[in-house]
Formats: structure tokens, sequence, C-alpha cells
């Protein structure tokens, strides 16, 4: 015999009572010592020559422990053998516990002997635990365990293997992986399990998609570890693989991701139908094959749904795996009403979430559209689940989801995940709801506030665009006007208060409303700008003192333009605004330098206008700096694109503006922009006359006749009376209180217009005369025959002007224009 060390579990349990490591004795019939191995000698430390031929009583057994052996002496002459635990002395006379076997065996002259194998107490017992630890894996584990050869056909399954492909242990032998899961599933264990065996490196939790070959349409996952076999020399034996199904667990850890990724991606903005689409994105592919997302109508504009709305539905959202299921699909912003007996009519009735893991069991939902329906089916569509929106006790729609690529029907654990969705995205459709009926308001204020539509001039052609910003942004502070004024003068506009919200689009409209009154006083530019300055200060002031929570005005800038065309002279002052940009009848751009002036509410610092004289059809652009910033342009940038486009071959005003809108800006710009263009128009020589008369007496009489002269020539002999008593008043006035000679003007359009200047400075007042007074009636008389009469200043001359309507013989006066369809 030879001795070899032990092994422990990690090499092999190997049976303690094997010849080859265990000590073996033989006793005769009579209980004497006929054989003694090597191994016996190493555990008790007797040598043989010392034992041999003696009673193994007198040598092994303690007085004290005799009635144990005579109990299993019995037990072994009764049953021809005996195992179990025995105490001896060894040779040292220690008393020590050794696991015996004992056997009968006949030798061939019929002789009977006993064959004694025993090995420590301590080393039965480990034997025993290594036996139920390998019984325990392959009898009663609930985790799965194989064990594989080097070729990697299967050794041997234990129960739970045997369950989980549903055939018994001894089925396995013999085969491979592949001959049990599907092609790609087989295929990756495989390749992990050769490379356990090729570099000794154990394969520790290593998940991936398990399906069977006799089930594929059930996909499992599972947890793999596996370790490589090897004997005492280092020999390769194969390799045990370790299976546990993770498939609940991770299905639990993939829908708490999915929820975290939920909810980072559901409501980026307060856009009702960017929600909608970000939940679609978020719950397909990885929740369902296709999706809709359906709002009740109100929820669309902002408004909050009835308690018990059915319906209309508009169409919020829709996504799918396969495009061909998009187009069965209604499209995003059809309106609809689901009909009865369907699971989405059931979900809205009944304000909770249905499941229908079998769709062509249930085929109440034939009824909205069965020709749809079965080409629905025909694309495998089997599962549909409908969750409610509600967010704070109102149900503001509905989310179908639809399974089809996906084998599996939805269960109650998807309809769960489906709800928490649902339930995110319902209050973030909520929140952006609310702030659409806010931002809808607002807007609407907006709107109001600036000029609907802009009257036809005789001055100028004109073409507008206003966008709002965007509703995260908040509405802003942009404004525009078109002014006529005396003289058949007019007033461009274009200002931007800074901020956004309601207060910046109330302060717009006061200040709007002050360059209206400030434009009617006939005010040079910088003198509006200078009023609109000390304004902005006041509305700053008055704010302060009346909520310290009102977010202040911090400014605004302005640009005011006015354009004669008369005399083609245009005057323009700017106050922090963009430059305007202006292009001849060739289409080419002016450089012009207008200093930029601080912007309104600074305070203390001058406006400067600068005089231009622009030929006719002359193109006047006038804008907000959202338009040359849009995009994230700087403005050197926003500026060489819009005049480029201003330059391009658009012929009408409302193509340029189109043209502007399509080259730069996005849908919804994240600045207010506003952009207002005006084609300058040149009243015709004939159709002005001016005379200077001298300061005397007869200077009343003589501009009488000039009068009556030269509506004479223009076929108006029937404003002859009226005007002559204007004009005569007029003069009369300037030749006795201002000295100097006066400047008689008639200006015939749309109305027949009579200016007097003259070089004082005083301001007429209209007054009532009494009875008794000779004088003070003249400017009574001038209002009583005028539809409007006034005053303005220049630097040097102060005018008195009175108008009368021709609107009768308009269409008679041919008076040049450019309209908006012609080309400049």
């Amino acid at each position: 015999m030879h001795n070899t060390p032990p092994t422990s579990l990690s090499e092999s349990p190997e049976d303690p009572f094997s010849i080859h490591r265990s000590a073996s004795a033989v006793l005769d019939g009579r209980g004497r010592i006929v054989a003694w191995s090597e191994q016996a000698t190493a555990l008790l430390g007797y040598r043989a020559d010392e034992v041999l031929g003696r009673p193994v009583r007198d040598v092994l057994v303690d007085s004290h422990d005799e009635h144990l052996v005579d109990e299993a002496t019995d037990a072994c002459l009764e049953e021809g053998g005996w195992y179990g635990l025995l105490p001896v002395r060894d040779r040292a006379g220690r008393r020590v516990y050794v696991g015996f076997r004992a056997r009968r065996v006949q030798r061939l002259d019929s002789t009977v002997e006993w064959l004694l194998v025993g090995s420590l107490a301590e080393d039965i017992v480990q034997w025993h635990i290594d036996r139920a630890v390998l019984d325990g894996f392959f009898i009663r584990s609930p985790v799965g365990v194989a064990v594989l050869g080097p070729d990697l056909r299967v050794l041997r399954v234990n129960r739970a293997i045997a369950r989980f492909g549903g055939l018994p242990t001894e089925a396995y032998h013999g085969h491979r992986t592949s001959e049990f899961l599907l092609g790609p599933d087989s295929e990756l264990i495989e390749e992990r399990l050769r490379r356990v065996l090729e570099t000794g490196e154990p394969l520790i939790f290593a998940e991936q998609t398990c399906r069977l070959l006799r089930d594929p349409g059930k996909e499992l996952i599972v947890s793999v570890s596996a370790f490589r076999m090897q004997d005492p020399s280092g020999r390769v034996l194969g390799v045990t693989e370790i299976v546990e199904d993770v498939t609940d667990r991770h299905r639990a850890r993939r829908r708490l991701a999915l929820l975290n990724e939920a909810g980072a991606s559901i409501g980026s903005t307060l856009d009702v139908a960017r929600t909608a689409r970000e939940l679609a994105e978020a719950a397909v592919p990885t929740l369902a094959d296709a999706l809709s997302v359906d709002l009740l109508e109100p929820v669309t504009r902002g408004e909050e749904p009835a308690p018990d709305a059915m319906g209309p539905l508009r169409r919020a959202a829709v996504r799918s795996v396969r495009p061909e299921a998009e187009q069965l699909m209604y499209p995003v912003g059809h309106l609809f009403t689901f009909p009865e007996d369907t699971a989405p009519t059931r979900c809205l009735a009944e304000r909770r979430p249905v499941l229908e893991p079998l769709l062509e069991a249930n085929r109440g939902w034939f009824k909205a559209d069965a020709a749809r329906a079965e080409r629905a089916l025909a694309l495998g569509v089997h599962s549909l689940m409908v969750v409610p929106l509600a967010a704070r006790g109102v149900v503001l729609g509905l989310v179908c989801l639809w399974r089809s690529q996906q084998a599996e029907p939805f269960e109650q654990d998807d309809l769960t995940l489906a709800e928490e969705f649902a339930a995110r995205a319902a209050v973030c459709i909520d929140n952006a709801r609310r702030y659409t009926q806010q931002h809808n308001a607002a807007e609407a204020l907006q709107r109001s506030l600036l000029p609907s539509e802009v009257p036809d001039h005789p001055a100028v052609a004109t073409a507008h665009r206003y966008l709002p910003a965007q509703a995260s942004t908040g509405v802003g502070g942009d404004w525009f006007d078109v002014i006529p004024l005396s003289g058949l003068r007019v007033a461009l506009v274009v200002g931007d208060v800074v901020g956004h919200g309601m207060h910046a689009s109330a302060t717009m409209g006061r200040l709007r409303a002050a360059v209206q009154t400030l434009a009617h006083l006939d005010l040079a530019p910088e003198e509006v700008l200078a009023r609109l300055d000390d304004l902005v200060d006041q509305l700053a002031l008055e704010q302060q003192a009346a909520d310290g929570g009102t977010p202040r005005i911090v400014g605004a800038t302005c640009l005011y333009a006015i354009y004669d065309p008369v005399s083609r002279h245009c005057a323009v002052a700017r106050a922090g605004h963009p430059p305007p940009t202006v292009l001849g009848p060739d289409n080419r751009v002016r450089a012009i330098d207008i200093p930029a002036g601080p912007p309104l509410g600074v305070g203390g610092l001058p406006f400067e206008t600068v005089e231009l004289e622009l030929d006719e059809g002359s193109l006047i652009a006038l804008y907000s700096d959202g338009l040359l910033r849009a995009e994230t342009r700087d403005m050197d940038r926003g500026l060489a694109v819009l005049r480029a486009t201003l330059a391009g071959p658009a012929t009408s005003l409302e193509h340029i503006c189109k043209a502007v809108e399509d080259a730069m800006l996005p849908d919804r710009p994240a600045d207010d922009v506003t952009l207002l263009l005006a084609r300058t128009r040149v009243l015709p020589a004939e159709n002005v006359s001016t005379w200077q008369l001298s300061a005397e007496p007869t200077a009343a009489g003589r501009a009488r006749a000039l009068v009556r002269d030269q509506l004479a020539q223009w076929d108006l002999e029937d404003h002859a009376f009226t005007t002559e008593l204007i004009v005569s008043e007029l003069v009369t006035n300037a030749y006795r209180y201002a000295g100097g000679p006066v400047l008689l003007r008639l200006i015939r359009d749309g109305h027949l217009i009579c200016e007097v200047s003259d070089t004082s400075s005083t301001s007429p007042h209209l007054r009532q005369a009494r009875g008794t007074d000779e004088g003070g009636r003249g400017l009574f008389l001038v209002a009583q025959l005028s539809e409007r009469w006034g005053t303005r200043y220049g630097r040097e001359r102060k005018t008195i002007w009175a108008e009368q309507p021709l609107a009768a013989r308009q269409e008679d006066l041919g008076v040049r224009r450019f309209t908006t369809d012609e080309p400049g």
C-alpha cells in the first residue's frame, strides 16, 4: 500500500474508507490481529510487529470501553458487517475516536476473517459534510448546477437544471448546450465556458438571455458562474456551471432603471406636446412595441377638462418600433372619440388602468375599426395596456401601449411600470398645461397690445412679422408701430423691453401708448426717446414703491424713425436698439451710421437724430435683437444673414418677410422676434404747392387767391370756400403774432392738407370767444371746418396744419405708390 494525502472538498470528496488512504487491519475468528497496514501505524502509532498475533482488545480497547466494543461485535456478527465510531487507545495511551467499517471475508480454505478499515472521526465527519454538500447541489439545491467535460458535453446536471429544461436529469448526459438553447444564447455561454477551460479564470455572475428551444417565445435572464475542474495532478476534467434564474430580479432592476430614465427625460420642457413625445420615447421599445398618447381636447389648449370628460381626444404622440404599425394608428393632431366597449373607453369611464394580455380573445376593440384591427393582428399585435393620465385628481387623457414584437404578453408588473410612467408624465403634462394656460393669456395680452393690422399709408408700404418666444422662455416685451403723422409723414417704431413675462408685456403696452402720444405731438425722434427715457425711470420707481417682489423694469431699447414722402427725408434715432438696415431701389445696402444711444432707463445721456435722404422705393428694415441672435448667432453674423436675405430675389414685402423668417428663425425662437419692413413712396411734385408770403396785411388775401387758383388746377373747386377760410385764418394769425415771412403749403392726397409755417415758437390754443369779443374765433373755425388740425415744431419754424378728407376723389388723384406687391 502507499500513502496519499487527504484531499479537500475543493479537490474531491473522496471516501475516507478507501483502501489507499484509510488505516486497515485484519482479525481472525478469535479477534487476534493478523494483518496491520502502514496507514494503521500512521493513525495509531503501533508498528506491525507490536500488534500482530495479539488480541485486538488487549491492544486497542480500554477497559472502560469494552461494553461499546461488545455491542459493535454483536451487531457485526449478526449483520455480517458493521459501520460506526469507537474509541480506541493509541500507542501513546490517548483515547481517540476512529470510524470503523467492518466486513466479513472468507478465505479459500473457508477461514472467516474480519477486515477493519478506519479513519479518524474528524475525517469521517468532514467526508459526510462533503457528501452532504455535493448531494445538496445535485438533489436539493434551487440553483442549477451542470458539470461539463472538456468537450463541453454534459456529464451531470442537478434537479434544478432538469426542472428548468423540462427533462429528467439523465436526459442531459452527453449533450451540448446548443441542443437545449437557442443559437445566440448557447453560443454565448459556450464561448464563456470555453474561456474558463482555457484560462482557468472563473466566470462570476455573468447575466445573459436564456431561451429554450422548446419554448422560444419565453425569454428568461440567467446569472451564470463557472469554474474549471482538475485533478490533483492538474489535469483538466471539465467545468462546473452554476445557473440561477434572475428574470424577476433583472426585470425589477430594469423597471427601476426605466423609471430613473423616465424621470430624467419626461418633462424637460413646459410644453404639452413635447412632454407627450418624451413619454412615448421613454416607453418604446423598452416597455412596449407601440404607444399612443391621447389628451382630452381642453388639455391641448391649456384648459382643465371636466371631471367626467370622455372625449373628444386629440392624439398628442405616436411611436412604434415598426413604421407600418404607425401607419395604422391615428396621426398626431387627429381628433377622435373611442367607441363604447373598448379598453380606452373603460379606462376613461372607470378612471383606472386596463390590461388585456390577449387581444384576440377580447374582440370588443374591433368595433372601433374592424379593418384596422385585423391589419394590427396581422402585424402580430397581441397585448394591450391602457393607463389614464391623471394628475391632481383630474384625468387629462390616456396612454395606450401594445406589444407585437415581444412575444410575451403584458403582465401585472408591466402594468405597474406603465402606471408609474403615466403618473410622472401626467404631472409634467399638467404643469405644462397650466403654464400653457398662463402663457396663452400673456401672449393674448401681448398681441392685444400690438397693432393687429397696419393700414395702408401714403408714405410707405409696410409688412411685418411678430413671433413670440417659445413657451419655456415666456412672452417678451417686443413691440412695433406705424403711426401716421401730419403732412403725410409716418413714424416707424420698434422697441424691446428687457426681460420676459407678464410684467414685460405690461410695460411694453405702456411704452407703446406713450410713443403714440408723443408721436402725435410731432416731436423729433431724439425728443421722443428722451421723454421715453424719463417714463421708464418713472415706471421703475413706481414698481419699486408699490411692490418690492415684482420683477423690476431694468430697461428697454427703441428705434424711432420719421419719413416724409414730400421731402424724402428720414430722421432716425435709437436708444440701444439694433440699427435699421436700408436698401436702395437697386437692392444695395446703404451704409448709415446712427449713434446707438443709451438704452431707455439709463438716464442722463442724450440721444442723437440722423437725417437721411431716401430714394423712392427704398427698403427700410427695423427689427429686434431676437431676430439677429436666433439660433445662437452673434449680432454681426445675424446682421449679415439679414442683409443677404433682404437683398435676395423676393419682390413683395410679404415674400421678403417670409424669406427672412425661413432663413433666420427656428420653429419657435427663444426670444421674441419683431420685423417691420417699409418701402418708401414719394408724393408727386404736382400734388404739392408751396408759397412764401411776406409778413404784410395783404398776405391773407394773396394766400386765398393762390389757394383758389391751385384748387382749380386740381379740379377741387368744391373745397375752395372752406380751404380759403382755413388758410385765411392761419395766415392772419401768423402775420399778427409771429412776424417774418410765412410759408404756405398745400398737399393733395387722400386729404387736402393746408400748412402754414412761421418763425414763432409760441403755441396756438383753441379758446371760447365771448359774444362781445371782436376776435379769438380763428382756430375755432379751423377746428370746425377741418377733420383734424394741430401744431408741430421744427428747429427753426412752427407749423400749423389742417386736414380735409378727399375720400370721394381719391381714385382720381394719380398718386404714385409702391404697394407690397410691387418690386422695389
